[in-house]
């Protein structure tokens, strides 16, 4: 069962199969998260998912069990 994804604040909505990473799924749809080391430990590419809680883009999946998963996009300028 897919899940719906919105990426906020580019208001763009994808579907994704659980599991897969939310680095990839935006780039998918042409949204780009800065990116540091791609193993999570720079943290770069946090993000944080519709219950306030910030995740690492590049090692966080879909999760299972979801119709729909709100990322809210925030940018550093240091990356």
């Amino acid at each position: 069962m897919s899940v719906a994804v919105h990426f906020l604040p580019d208001d763009i909505t994808v579907e994704a199969e659980p599991g897969e990473l939310l680095l990839d799924v935006a780039s998918r749809c042409g949204i780009i998260i800065p990116t540091g080391c791609l193993m999570g430990t720079c943290h770069a590419c946090e993000v944080d998912i519709d219950d306030g809680n910030p995740v690492r883009a590049c090692i966080t999946g879909v999760p299972d069990g979801r119709s729909h998963l709100t990322i809210n996009l925030y940018s550093d300028p240091t990356w």
